[in-house]
């Protein structure tokens, strides 16, 4: 049973992760591989918006999806693009990231081979992976606007949508780990970080909301 108080807490984090941005039209969309299919569904959301002609779909597998996704999350998030209606020709797969900046480096790499001239970006990810990719596309990818994207919907919508409250808050906590590390490794540009936001990331790492954290200096999952 979680507690009230970490909710309330996990609610801080879930708001400072989202960027908050409104979409708009971009030369491309970069939709990041996870366990989250919405992230797809999204992507397809938006072209038939028209906010860009051409989606990348990146990542391999990871401990998390390597079961329900066997192909690997591009693969599979380029399947669902299609089922919704995405006409194949404006789907790239890069089936080779395992982490953020591997999405972003590898994408880039694959967007400039096929001679596609990029200026600015939609990211789409998860709701809570906002600022952690746009952090890490603006340390990666200089000189392109970067607009961030993801499933809307609330904090509790998304707890509904997942139905494990423990995996979503420690996910909420290992992705603001490494807003706080990375910078310094290198790895994404330092953003503020306010010190509500703080307080409510040290209470639910004190409360056991650690299954997501890395050890300082690693950087398998950047």
């Amino acid at each position: 049973m979680i507690s009230s108080q970490a909710r309330s807490d996990a609610q801080v984090l879930w708001d400072h992760h989202l960027m908050h941005h409104d979409p708009r039209p971009c030369s491309v969309a970069v939709g990041l591989g996870s366990h989250d299919l919405q992230v797809a569904d999204t992507a397809a959301n938006l072209f038939r918006r028209g906010m860009m002609p051409l989606i990348v779909f990146t990542g391999a597998t990871s401990r998390t999806t390597r079961d329900r996704m066997p192909r690997g999350e591009a693969v599979h998030y380029r399947e669902r693009a299609l089922e919704l209606g995405v006409p194949g020709s404006a789907v790239l797969v890069e089936p080779r990231a395992r982490n953020t900046g591997e999405n972003i480096r590898f994408s880039r790499a694959l967007l400039e081979e096929a001679g596609v001239d990029v200026s600015s970006v939609l990211l789409i990810s998860k709701p809570y992976e906002e600022r952690r990719a746009h952090a890490t596309a603006r340390k990666l990818w200089p000189g392109v606007e970067f607009v961030s994207a993801s499933p809307r919907m609330t904090f509790e919508e998304y707890l509904a949508s997942i139905q494990d409250d423990q995996l979503v808050i420690d996910m909420l906590v290992g992705a603001l780990q490494r807003l706080m590390i990375y910078p310094a490794q290198g790895f994404m540009v330092r953003d503020p970080l306010p010190d509500e936001v703080a307080a409510a990331y040290e209470r639910l790492r004190r409360a056991g909301f650690t299954s997501r954290l890395v050890a300082e200096g690693s950087d398998a999952d950047r």
